[in-house]
């Protein structure tokens, strides 16, 4: 199996290296699939710009996947029709009916598991892992005490709103697991290591290539920095959505991304994408946020996000036909943890 060590190492290397390593996963891929059994799940953001041209470089018949939440910058969406190839998919339930359903996405997908399913658990009177870690009572095989457990998050199994992990379940990777049994192909990510502790653990599972998962799938990115892609564009010459606005090294055109972020390259515009209404990881932003630079840039999306909301009848706050209410529920974040613990 792979190693942390391993992983590292390869992190560590020349973008030319992780170029030529990325090129080996990619035709190892092919060739046990073939070029009709693979496809590149293109979400239009720009780790997965650099995924598609790459391999598109090496096979120019492979075709892209885009999912079409609803939820994506109105430029993510212009900038994926550019392209030739596209499959765009569309998921069977709006991301307000998911909330409605399921509950709202913040802190983390791992915490909003946690916290949805230790919620059931404590309706239900069940032992649940998944709650014995929020309250700290989790163990490690050695029966001491867990280092995943999440006391910090306990409070958010009693807040006037449900939090979970289900819209990226539902809105993402339902329609391409269903594209993908139905037509038989397998995808290729631009997922990278370093984006989550999950997904680092998964690379340690499985490598680049998961020949061997219960649903196969290769990044042959896993190893890449966020760096390297900011390099490969600014090398390449790759276009990008309007959205980011320039690659650019720090002080030069103008401002990056975000004040004082200390990367050598950086975007003019936002630094990621990914759904608009997302708040996962949004508490752990620094200088201006996701929520207060879609203020600037899409204001009627902004109103829609934070606007509307309303109790049901089992005094749980959901979104309402004039919005999705999020403000609200940021405001009882921010009373439990700080008053900027989200900002917008």
């Amino acid at each position: 199996m792979p190693s942390r060590e391993e992983l590292t190492i390869l992190q560590s290397y020349p973008l030319d290296v992780k170029i030529y390593l990325t090129k080996l996963r990619i035709r190892e891929w092919v060739q046990y699939y073939g070029v009709g059994g693979v496809y590149v799940s293109f979400s239009g953001g720009k780790d997965s710009t650099v995924l598609l041209h790459i391999v598109r470089k090496m096979y120019q018949e492979i075709e892209a996947v885009f999912v079409n939440t609803g939820l994506e910058y109105p430029e993510i969406q212009r900038f994926v029709k550019q392209f030739d190839n596209v499959t765009i998919l569309r998921p069977k339930m709006r991301f307000d009916e998911v909330l409605r359903k399921y509950g709202y996405p913040f802190i983390g997908k791992e915490v909003a598991e946690c916290i949805s399913q230790g919620r059931k658990a404590l309706q239900t009177g069940k032992y649940s892992y998944r709650l014995a870690k929020l309250q700290g009572k989790a163990l490690d095989k050695d029966g001491n005490k867990s280092l995943f457990n999440k006391e910090k998050y306990e409070p958010l199994l009693y807040v006037d709103f449900i939090i979970s992990h289900y819209c990226c379940n539902i809105m993402k990777k339902k329609p391409v697991h269903d594209y993908s049994k139905g037509s038989g192909k397998v995808p290729i990510t631009a997922q990278t290591a370093k984006e989550s502790r999950l997904r680092t653990e998964q690379w340690l599972r499985n490598g680049c290539n998961g020949f061997n998962m219960k649903k196969p799938i290769s990044n042959p990115m896993s190893f890449w920095t966020e760096q390297d892609i900011l390099r490969y564009i600014k090398e390449n010459s790759l276009p990008l959505a309007s959205v980011y606005g320039e690659v650019v090294e720090q002080g030069e055109n103008g401002q990056c991304c975000m004040e004082g972020c200390g990367s050598k390259l950086c975007t003019t515009g936002c630094d990621r994408t990914g759904c608009i209404f997302c708040g996962f990881g949004a508490h752990l932003e620094k200088g201006e946020s996701r929520f207060e630079r879609l203020k600037k840039t899409h204001p009627r999306q902004y109103e829609y996000c934070m606007g509307g909301g309303a109790y049901d009848t089992d005094g749980l706050w959901k979104p309402t036909k004039d919005g999705l209410g999020m403000a609200h529920c940021i405001e009882e974040l921010n009373k439990i943890y700080g008053k900027d613990f989200i900002k917008y």
